[in-house]
């Protein structure tokens, strides 16, 4: 009995050290283990979905841009979130995930930097300024900012606190014009559609936005839109895939961004 006992002890002890020696050691010069990639230590070239937060503006040509950046990514899906900047920023304040953030103007990207959601240093991709959409045909006559407050008519612009509805102030202290519109639309999308739909007369939208909607509104150029012209900036957004998101940036900023958003009818980044 007292044989067995030793046999049993010695088995039991050899047995501990071997489960000993089998967890990865935490000294200095131990051996190593390989840690999960941290969320946001990057993705390229691996896949996923990546989330894309942008100024309605950008609709037509970030989603041209989105396909042919998942063309050069097999197995990545870029999803994305068009509305005003500003909605997106409070999202993003709020806790909304998001890989890349591009805004319609360098104020409200300021916004979410100092939210404390941007990874690294914003970039400009592109410049818009505004223009009048207005039915086909223009039937009203409309030429000029200043006539936007004729009598009778239905117009409609984007809220103070989006970059269109900002730019649009910025117009009307040059021309002294304070247009009186029918409502103030949260994103520059909303605005053009009510002009097509014949549900207003006249609205305050980009350039781009009536090159978009060719056919279903005319474009009206005014030469104070000059002295509201907006940057685009770009950004990696905190928490999301960062290196993934790096190079979607550098897609936008790239030669096939600049082709892309030149079609549009995007200015050149200044």
């Amino acid at each position: 009995m007292k044989k067995l006992a030793l046999v049993v002890a010695a088995v039991a002890l050899f047995a501990g050290a071997c489960s000993s020696s089998d967890e990865p050691s935490t000294q200095t010069g131990g051996s190593s283990v390989t840690a999960p990639a941290p969320k946001g230590a990057g993705n390229a070239g691996g896949g996923g979905t990546l989330t894309v937060f942008a100024a309605a503006s950008l609709t037509e040509s970030f989603t041209a841009l989105g396909k042919a950046f998942e063309a050069k990514h097999p197995g990545t899906t870029v999803k994305f979130s068009f509305a005003g900047s500003s909605g997106l920023v409070q999202q993003l304040t709020n806790g909304a995930k998001a890989d890349v953030f591009a805004s319609a103007d360098q104020a409200t990207m300021d916004k979410a930097v100092q939210g404390g959601v941007i990874d690294g240093q914003p970039a400009v991709f592109a410049t818009n300024k505004l223009a009048i959409a207005v039915a086909p045909g223009n039937p009203k006559g409309i030429k000029s900012f200043a006539d936007l407050n004729k009598a009778g008519l239905t117009v409609i612009t984007c809220a103070p606190q989006v970059p269109c509805g900002a730019a649009a102030k910025k117009v009307e202290t040059a021309t002294g014009v304070t247009l009186k519109p029918k409502s103030e639309e949260q994103d520059v999308k909303q605005v053009l559609n009510k002009v097509a739909s014949g549900d207003a007369d006249a609205g305050l939208v980009y350039v781009t936005d009536t090159t978009s909607a060719a056919g279903k509104v005319d474009k009206v150029d005014f030469p104070e839109a000059a002295q509201a012209i907006n940057s685009y900036p770009i950004a990696v957004v905190k928490g999301g895939q960062s290196a993934l998101a790096k190079e979607f940036d550098d897609f936008v900023l790239g030669a096939e961004g600049e082709t892309e958003l030149g079609k549009a009818g995007f200015g050149p980044a200044k």
